[in-house]
């Protein structure tokens, strides 16, 4: 996956946080408009699926199909860009300034593992 940070106009509120560390560990905290639009994609990213389902049972034409594959794979790479964009934004910046620079570890992990 190719990961390309551009400003976009996706949902997200700056300086909304994003995660906090609580006695059970991490969590995220999205605003209802940002997990909408996670939601949103993501149901519609399983109604793919289900229909990519649906071609490999009526044995459709593999390019037809693999042309489908794309556009999923596509659609989550949109919400993982999304959800790093906003991530780097208000929870890596929040923990740098925290002192916790272990984050940028974390966060290059993350990426490399986006990235393959």
């Amino acid at each position: 996956m190719s990961v390309e940070l551009e400003t976009v106009d996706n949902g997200f509120t700056d300086n909304a946080g994003c995660c906090s560390s609580e006695e059970l560990g991490r969590k995220s905290h999205h605003s209802d408009k940002e997990k909408n639009n996670m939601i949103s994609r993501l149901n519609r990213i399983e109604g793919q699926i289900r229909g990519i389902k649906g071609l490999i049972e009526k044995d459709t034409y593999c390019d037809d199909v693999l042309n489908q594959i794309a556009s999923v794979q596509s659609a989550l790479n949109g919400v993982g860009k999304l959800l790093l964009e906003h991530h780097m934004k208000s929870c890596v910046i929040d923990r740098i300034q925290e002192g916790d620079t272990e984050v940028l570890d974390e966060l290059l992990k993350t990426m490399n593992k986006l990235m393959k």
